[in-house]
C-alpha cells in the first residue's frame, strides 16, 4: 500500500493582494502561477511546512490565520492531500529562494485578471474565491485543550 503524502498550500495576503510564484523550468507546473505550496517533511508540522514554502518559493515570512480547507489531490499526486491555509505576511520580499520557482509577487484580483501568463487553475480558481469573499476560514481557538498551532477545531 502506498503512503499518503501530506502536501500544504498557503494563501498569503497583504493588504487586498495575495502572494503568487512561478514555477520554474523543470517543475511539472513550470511557467505557471500558483500559491506557494509542496509536501511536509518527515517530523515537520503542516502549519511549519506552510510558512517554510511560503519563505522557500515566495520569499515571505508568513503567519498561519486560519485553516481553509483539506484538498484530495489528483494523478500524478492521487492519494495525497492537501491542507490550505490563510496565511498573512509578517516581512520580507516577495522573491523566490529556491529553485522551485523563479518569481515571486503579490497580485490584486485586478492583475490576475490582465496577467498574461498562465495561471494554474486550482490556484486561479482558490484565489479568485479569496478574492471574491467566498471561503470561511477555522481560526485556532485559545479554549482548546491542545495546542494551540495547528489545531483548528
Amino acid at each position: 500500500m502506498q503512503r499518503t503524502t501530506v502536501y500544504v498550500a498557503a494563501v498569503v495576503k497583504r493588504q487586498d493582494r495575495i502572494l503568487l510564484v512561478r514555477q520554474s523550468p523543470g517543475h511539472p507546473l513550470a511557467g505557471q502561477w500558483t500559491v506557494p505550496w509542496g509536501a511536509v517533511e518527515s517530523g515537520e508540522s503542516p502549519v511549519s511546512a506552510a510558512v517554510r514554502e511560503t519563505w522557500e518559493e515566495g520569499g515571505v515570512d508568513a503567519e498561519v490565520e486560519g485553516l481553509l480547507g483539506v484538498q484530495e489531490l489528483p494523478e500524478p499526486q492521487a492519494g495525497g492531500i492537501a491542507i490550505v491555509y490563510l496565511c498573512r505576511d509578517v516581512g520580507g520580499k516577495p522573491e523566490p529562494k529556491s529553485r522551485e520557482t523563479d518569481a515571486a509577487a503579490y497580485f490584486a484580483l485586478s492583475d490576475v485578471d490582465a496577467l498574461g501568463e498562465p495561471m494554474e487553475p486550482w490556484s486561479g480558481w482558490l484565489i479568485r474565491r479569496v478574492f471574491a469573499g467566498e471561503v470561511e476560514v477555522i481560526h485556532s481557538t485559545a479554549t482548546n485543550p491542545l495546542q494551540r498551532r495547528g489545531s483548528f477545531v
